[in-house]
């Protein structure tokens, strides 16, 4: 019995220290952790006071460790390295690390086009002793140096003190009425590290709303002006927040635009609505490879770009590097005056702040001096020389270095097409059928243009986007195509994983420059802003040769002379005809109800991606439970010459009559050249069957490519006739492989969670099936499908109907398997709302 309670007493006495021991465990490690810190402290004041900052300098070159332009305090860097030792390379890209205070980073590039992005709190270091320079190895303090140095004396492992908040040490005022209330941005100051004041007295800005811009400033902001105290938009908060840093006051300043001498905003800081407003107006400055500059104010005096010896002195330059805060463009001219006086054009500056950037009008005396300058100024900005690239478009991007925007000699829409005073004169003068002619004064106007590069970000008035060479935009295509097959392939993951889809996008947005640039991260990113993108610019480009110039006078009737372009044939149907209530059935039987949300995101939705704060959601918020119907406003019956007759089509098995959606910017396109395939395979809606043109049984799938907005109800659904082939697979989810799919040209239909009712199908001209009938569930209800999709692939090409040599590599002839049947013009009509003005959920 004592034996047993020996042994119980035994277990209880190990029981309760083993209880104690984990008690005092955390007590322990932030004792342990705050003696590193106080020897950490000790030791630096000790190399501070023996140490000059060249000393410490040659400590970090000895040792491998980067120390040019570093943005970290001398001392602090070389302390961090003696007492914690050397770093390591970076595991992605193996440039060098440097201590950032709060976490270490790379100063590397993971490649020409972009620089490294790596960032971590345990670095890599190395295990050797540090290496001291001899001005070291003869002070005082050499002896504890190499000992801290050793790696053998178990260096401690370096804690990172937690970082700074936002807002420390700052004090904030609001003025005016914000978005949100003063008291949500109050808790979120004081939750972030800063304070709010009342008054304008010892703050470190003032925060107002974008109203104090139209009313000149309150008192409060005429007081701050008066003190020189930075005053700002909200979206400073909200940016400063969602990067965990805050953004610098200046880039948000409002001050200056408040002043009679102020510069504006720039585009990136502008509010969504606002910034929309400004650049669907904004006077494009170069319209093309022979455009003048605009801000030169020599166009007008019938001044024109050099050209010597086969070579038009005229570029665009770009480069996009997020990490580094680039995002910006170069343009440089030779300008000869109507008297035959020669003038250099430089302008530099980022995207979308153009009245902010660095300009300069030189006349030079001699044509060769200056010829020598702009070439000289080319190499610099490019690390090329300027003739390989103007005569053979030999390029190599280098580190840190602009990339030339291959401009094509011509008129970008923008400025060539039609304005808003010329659209009724234009209509009124010409030939054609007065429905016809309202229908091309649509797809001859400027708007349509400008919206969709509003709304895909690249609308940029500095560079003309519409009018690239096909060369550039056959490099835009290999690029993505490129590095859709690697991210399929890829293995890698985490920071190696972001380090890919980075480069991409400083890539993709060095090419396609853009006012709101951001990192691409999935699928739907590719999808929406590059492929579909890409597609738009692509036929926006098309659109600029066939509209070219009608700046002019309309008497000329230039909307007949662009309709003779197209060679195709639109005429209205009448209402009463059969064709025209079998497609108004069709209509209404598969479309359903749009929520507003859903067709003003194609306005915003690059803002989302760019992981920007939505700075309209506050003005929309109220409108997202208001339903849109759509009404027919015409029918037209086309013919283009590119694809293949109705009675040819018949000739093919499986023909359906379906739906297609498109923007009204890519429709002359389609009437001269027909539908092309998808640019690229993505396991998303309208890319998930590879390169094939995917059309759908729903006109609701239909109307989301529309791309039509509250302000902008009208649009375009097409009707076209496909022939599905013999053979018609089926797919539930995206396929695994599509080339197998575009090589064996089999029809494909990807099946939806929901599906028009079969018994309402019917036969229409013969042979083609009709899939009408009134959507309902389908058993497949985990599809990524919301309606069936259908794609077609195709063995055959038709011969081009146009001497149009400038397009025949990048954009291929129209496949032969879907004809288009049908323009239907339709507007999106308010059905009803339910206002909603309570705060958003955060």
């Amino acid at each position: 019995m004592r034996k047993q309670q020996t042994e119980s007493n035994s277990q209880e006495s190990a029981s309760h220290k083993k209880a104690k021991t984990e008690e005092e465990e955390e007590e322990e490690g932030t004792v342990h952790e705050d003696g590193i810190r106080a020897e950490f402290e000790k030791f630096c004041k000790t190399i501070t006071e023996h140490l000059s900052v060249k000393q410490m300098r040659e400590i970090l070159e000895a040792n491998g460790q980067y120390s040019k332009d570093s943005s970290t305090p001398l001392f602090l860097y070389s302390q961090d390295i003696m007492f914690f030792g050397p770093l390591g390379n970076c595991p992605i890209c193996g440039g060098k690390l440097e201590c950032s205070g709060d976490g270490y980073h790379c100063v590397g590039d993971y490649s020409e086009w972009s620089s490294c992005i790596y960032s971590t709190k345990e670095p890599p270091r190395r295990e050797e002793s540090l290496k001291l320079p001899k001005s070291v190895e003869s002070t005082p303090i050499s002896d504890l140096i190499k000992k801290r140095g050793d790696p053998k004396k178990n260096r401690p492992r370096k804690e990172i003190s937690a970082p700074r908040k936002p807002f420390d040490g700052m004090m904030i005022s609001l003025a005016g009425r914000l978005t949100r209330k003063h008291q949500y941005w109050k808790s979120k100051i004081e939750k972030f590290g800063g304070k709010v004041n009342n008054s304008v007295t010892g703050v470190s800005c003032v925060v107002v709303s974008p109203a104090e811009r139209d009313r000149g400033g309150s008192s409060k902001v005429a007081e701050a002006l008066e003190k020189g105290i930075p005053v700002v938009r909200e979206a400073w908060l909200s940016d400063s927040i969602e990067k965990e840093e805050a953004q610098p006051l200046d880039a948000y300043d409002v001050a200056s635009d408040i002043a009679v001498e102020g510069k504006g905003i720039p585009l990136d800081k502008m509010d969504a609505s606002a910034e929309a407003l400004e650049t669907v107006t904004a006077e494009l400055k170069v319209f093309g490879k022979r455009g003048v500059h605009k801000d030169t104010k020599m166009q007008d005096e019938g001044a024109r770009i050099l050209e010597k010896d086969g070579l038009l002195y005229n570029c665009a330059l770009s480069v996009c590097n997020q990490k580094n805060k680039l995002n910006d463009f170069c343009i440089m001219q030779l300008i000869m005056s109507s008297e035959n006086r020669l003038h250099m054009y430089y302008r530099r500056g980022r995207n979308g702040d153009s009245l902010r950037a660095d300009d300069k009008l030189e006349e030079w005396e001699n044509v060769d001096d200056a010829i020598n300058e702009f070439a000289r100024l080319f190499e610099e900005m490019t690390g090329n020389e300027f003739e390989p690239w103007e005569r053979e478009k030999k390029i190599h991007k280098k580190h840190h270095k602009f990339y030339p925007i291959d401009i094509d000699d011509g008129v970008e829409v923008r400025h060539g097409a039609l304005g808003l005073r010329q659209l009724g004169s234009a209509a009124a003068h010409s030939k054609l059928d007065s429905v016809v002619a309202n229908f091309m004064k649509v797809l001859c106007s400027q708007e349509i243009y400008r919206y969709a590069l509003m709304e895909l970000g690249h609308d940029s008035p500095e560079i003309p986007i519409g009018m690239l060479t096909s060369l550039h935009l056959r490099r835009c295509e290999e690029i993505l195509l490129h590095f859709v097959e690697k991210i399929k392939l890829m293995k890698e993951t985490g920071p190696k994983a972001e380090g890919v889809w980075y480069e991409f996008s400083q890539m993709w947005f060095t090419l396609m420059p853009s006012t709101r640039p951001f990192t691409f991260r999935d699928y739907a990113d590719l999808a929406e802003h590059a492929a579909s993108a890409y597609e738009t610019i692509r036929d926006i480009n098309f659109a600029s040769r066939i509209i070219e110039d009608m700046s002019g006078s309309t008497l000329d009737d230039p909307l007949f002379e662009c309709y003779k372009k197209l060679l195709c044939s639109v005429s209205p149907l009448e209402k009463e005809s059969d064709d025209y209530k079998m497609i108004v059935n069709y209509l209404e039987k598969t479309y359903e109800l749009v929520q507003v949300g859903d067709m003003v995101r194609s306005i915003y939705v690059h803002f989302q991606s760019s992981f920007q704060i939505l700075k309209c959601r506050w003005d929309l918020k109220c409108m997202f439970h208001q339903s849109y119907g759509v009404s027919i406003e015409n029918i037209f019956a086309v013919e283009v010459s590119a694809c293949p007759s109705l009675d040819e089509i018949k000739e093919l098995p499986n023909k359906v009559l379906l739906w297609c959606g498109t923007r009204s910017s890519n429709l002359l396109r389609h009437l001269q050249k027909g539908f092309l395939p998808s640019v690229c395979s993505l396991p998303v809606s309208g890319y998930m069957f590879g390169r094939a043109i995917v059309c759908s049984d729903a006109a609701a799938e239909a109307a989301r490519y529309g791309f039509t907005a509250v302000d902008r109800p009208e649009g375009f659904l097409v009707l076209a006739v496909a022939s599905l082939g013999e053979e018609l697979k089926e797919f539930p989810s995206p396929p695994e492989d599509t080339r197998a799919l575009e090589e064996k040209k089999v029809g494909v239909k990807g099946l939806g969670r929901k599906k028009t009712d079969e018994k309402e199908h019917f036969v229409w001209k013969d042979d083609i099936k009709v899939p009408c009938g009134k959507l309902i569930p389908s058993e497949h209800k985990d599809s990524v499908l919301e309606y069936n999709e259908y794609a077609v692939y195709d063995p055959q090409q038709v011969k081009p109907n146009q001497a149009d040599h400038h397009f025949v590599d990048i954009f291929p002839f129209f496949p032969s398997k879907v004809s288009i049947r049908y323009l239907v013009a339709v507007k999106f009509d308010k059905q009803d709302a339910l206002y909603d003005t309570a705060e958003p959920a955060q």
